[in-house]
């Protein structure tokens, strides 16, 4: 996925991408994560109604999505132009109208344009927290509490430490991002996200573990 950071901030994504001739762009991540996703959703109940996806990346995750459950309405974000023009071209290619944007949000500002709308009823980020400063992740924790509705959930997925304790993969991953941007790194979901979470208004309800040490995060607000 591409961070979604300051302004100016050159979006990045850490992996080699393919892309069809039809502009779409195609993550080797996705591909191995997706289906685990997806279980997630059905599990939790994120089979329905209208989602914003933060910092969509390629764009298909939200288009294996709503593949998959036919009752989710989805809109794409990015603040990275090449990262747009491919979920703009997912959205061409589905077979289904409910494909939206993409919009132009930076998850760290407190006005995200034409997604300020209230009544989302899932927001999503999938590995971005990790890979933008810490204000974004802070933003888009903040944004969820403004912007979801009653009983909306904040779906959240990628790599996280625990109250202090991280898994060596993890722990190298950081250090690793740390080197590129000091301001980047796996973050701890019990002492950083948590608290922002409640001081949004939203309360922890599922931590599921996925593969290569990443967890499903769903956030629930009141």
């Amino acid at each position: 996925m591409t961070s979604s950071g300051e302004p100016g901030q050159k979006p990045v994504a850490l992996e080699q991408r393919g892309e069809g001739v039809d502009g779409r762009r195609y993550s080797p991540s996705t591909a191995r994560n997706r289906e685990p996703v997806r279980d997630v959703f059905a599990a939790e109940g994120l089979t329905r109604g209208r989602v914003l996806e933060i910092a969509s990346g390629t764009g298909e995750h939200g288009a294996f999505l709503t593949e998959a459950f036919e009752g989710l309405d989805w809109t794409y974000s990015d603040i990275d132009p090449p990262s747009r023009a491919s979920q703009a071209a997912w959205r061409a290619a589905a077979g289904h109208d409910r494909l939206h944007g993409p919009l132009t949000i930076d998850a760290s500002s407190e006005d995200w344009g034409e997604a300020e709308m209230a009544g989302w009823d899932v927001i999503v980020s999938m590995n971005m927290i990790h890979i933008a400063p810490f204000a974004a992740g802070a933003g888009l924790v903040r944004g969820a509490g403004r912007l979801l509705a009653p009983g909306g959930r904040l779906f959240l997925y990628g790599p996280y430490a625990r109250d202090g304790v991280i898994a060596p993969s993890n722990a190298a991953f950081s250090e690793s991002l740390k080197s590129r941007d000091p301001d980047w790194g796996v973050r701890d979901l019990d002492r950083e996200i948590v608290p922002l979470a409640l001081q949004a208004g939203l309360s922890l309800v599922s931590v599921v573990e996925m593969p290569a040490n990443n967890l499903s995060v769903i956030f629930r607000r009141a």
